[in-house]
């Protein structure tokens, strides 16, 4: 089991391992959420996550498009969220706390990468989000 929680540690979750491959997302919502050049992420069924703290703190923003990102009201990082189908977990990478043994398997939405973004590694690159994520 790995844990994970925000950066004041109000919110703390956990999930089963092991961690299905990492996407990083390049487009200019997640450089906005995140303050960097992409978010890497994990996508988990909701059978294999649970919240261990903090649910009423979490406070959500969505945009017209569907675009969403769930927070802590008390230091403002990112947390997980539920996907719009109710069956899976979205994870942020950097919420865990324990090695994951994970690799960064996919990128989306290179083709509106930052210009200083270099992404490197050996996942498969998708000029924007494929029909269905390896």
């Amino acid at each position: 089991m790995l844990t994970g929680s925000c950066l004041c540690g109000t919110v703390a979750f956990t999930v089963e391992e092991p961690l299905p491959g990492l996407y990083q997302c390049h487009c200019s919502l997640c450089r906005k959420a995140t303050g960097s050049s992409n978010n890497t992420a994990a996508i988990v069924a909701t059978s294999r996550f649970r919240w261990m703290r903090g649910g009423e703190a979490i406070r959500s923003f969505v945009r017209d498009t569907g675009y969403r990102n769930d927070f802590c009201t008390t230091c403002g990082s990112t947390v997980p969220n539920l996907m719009t189908s109710g069956e899976t977990m979205w994870i942020p990478a950097g919420l865990l706390d324990e090695p994951t043994g994970a690799a960064v398997t996919t990128h989306l939405f290179v083709a509106s990468k930052a210009e200083w973004d270099e992404i490197g590694g050996t996942g498969q690159s998708y000029p924007g989000m494929p029909d269905r994520l390896p």
